[in-house]
């Protein structure tokens, strides 16, 4: 099948679930790299046409974190949580291409590329029911979100990498590469939502030397802990845990998790750091102090501790003593106060931090924008997966198409 240009949304709501965002990009085939070519793979153009964020209603939000890594639910809430969450992705569509239409061929959209959300994601092989074996799972029903839209759908794109061998993240390195290699200086793309991950890319360097990883909790942990403390979603602008002193041996204690030292690739989720983790985090935090912004304080050092450690540790000796851009995306490059930590840490190291937007791109479309990319590229019977990052043994054809 010969590349075309086609004009696709990306539907993405991450781990934080705090709601959707959507990116509407125009993708057209423009030239071979190298590095590509190895893998299969074409060098398309991206255009960003539009992007828009929408927050789950407070009942759907509920009932998503209810869900997420839950001990016990039933068939009939999974059932219904799924169609709920196809309706919402499906508005969040519909609503950007109306606000939007001008810009769009009167609201034309060719195909729609939805990650869906993550209710549990087990990379590693673990036994169950006599056999051992990895999985994961992501709900939004994509016919849903195609009969409301008119418009294809690509969905579940995670598993075709996880059968290659792979742990089915991260995902959004294809699209790093694509935008933001760089012949002569490194670049490092820190995407911080509820998880944080990144990919590192050499200067000069082909797909297949690129390094990527989940370094660990991003908002996850201080999300929660704005919630119980502040009754807040979030810490806006990290102005609570500004207020507030970090706890060295919590922050000590904490960073021995054997997740950290974990070789790449790793993926990371609710399993290892959702609200179980933070209630014993909050509980620790409490035995050394009663100050609530403290507590927000050690979590917000936790996430960049991590950060510039899983870079230091496992991808920094690849840059070989380039010049390096460092650039943060997702909700983590709004906060002010991690944004400073990380600074603190990174420019030592040698690295320039920027945020997405300093390369044209908003911090919260680019994950959104990566699976419109992978959509284009599974439309096209093209892989979407950089083994390197992922760990499968070969690069595969991600997810799959519902059609009209």
């Amino acid at each position: 099948m010969s590349a075309e240009t086609l004009t696709v949304a990306g539907i993405m709501s991450g781990t934080s679930a705090d709601g959707v965002d959507v990116a509407v990009v125009r993708i057209t085939p423009h030239r071979q790299r190298a590095g590509l070519k190895r893998l299969g793979l074409i060098r398309p153009e991206l255009t960003l046409v539009a992007h828009e964020s929408f927050a789950f209603p407070a009942p759907l939000r509920r009932v998503v974190l209810g869900a997420m890594n839950a001990a016990a639910t039933s068939t009939a809430e999974l059932a219904r949580l799924n169609w709920r969450l196809g309706l919402a992705y499906a508005e969040a569509v519909s609503a950007t291409v109306e606000r939007h239409k001008a810009k769009l061929d009167q609201g034309k959209l060719d195909l729609i590329g939805c990650h869906g959300q993550t209710l549990y994601h087990q990379p590693r092989a673990a036994r169950y029911a006599g056999r051992r074996f990895g999985c994961t799972w992501q709900l939004g029903e994509a016919a849903v979100i195609a009969a409301a839209t008119g418009v294809p759908v690509v969905s579940n794109f995670r598993p075709a990498d996880m059968v290659a061998g792979g742990q089915g993240a991260p995902l959004v390195s294809l699209l790093d590469y694509v935008l933001f290699a760089d012949g002569k200086r490194g670049r490092v793309l820190q995407n911080i939502g509820g998880i944080a991950n990144l990919t590192a890319i050499p200067a000069g360097a082909a797909a297949d030397a690129v390094v990527a990883f989940d370094t660990g909790p991003g908002n996850m942990v201080i999300d929660w802990l704005a919630q119980e403390l502040f009754q807040a979603k979030f810490d806006r602008n990290g102005n609570l845990a500004a207020r507030g002193s970090v706890l060295g041996p919590v922050l000590a204690k904490a960073l021995g998790n054997p997740y950290f030292k974990l070789k790449p690739p790793r993926t990371a989720g609710r399993e290892q750091f959702g609200r179980e983790y933070a209630a014993k985090f909050l509980a620790a935090c409490q035995r050394l102090s009663c100050k609530p912004e403290d507590a927000l304080a050690t979590a917000t050092a936790l996430t960049a501790e991590t950060i510039a450690q899983g870079y230091k540790l496992f991808a920094r000796r690849g840059m070989k003593g380039c010049a390096v851009d460092y650039i943060v995306s997702g909700g983590g490059a709004r906060n002010r106060t991690l944004m400073a930590m990380l600074a603190q840490r990174l420019e030592p190291l040698g690295c320039e931090l920027a945020t997405s937007e300093d390369f044209g791109l908003p911090a919260e479309a680019k994950e959104a924008a990566a699976f419109a990319l992978l959509a284009w590229q599974t439309w096209h019977h093209l892989p979407g997966n950089l083994p390197k990052a992922t760990g499968a043994a070969r690069p595969t054809i991600l997810g799959q198409v519902t059609y009209v």
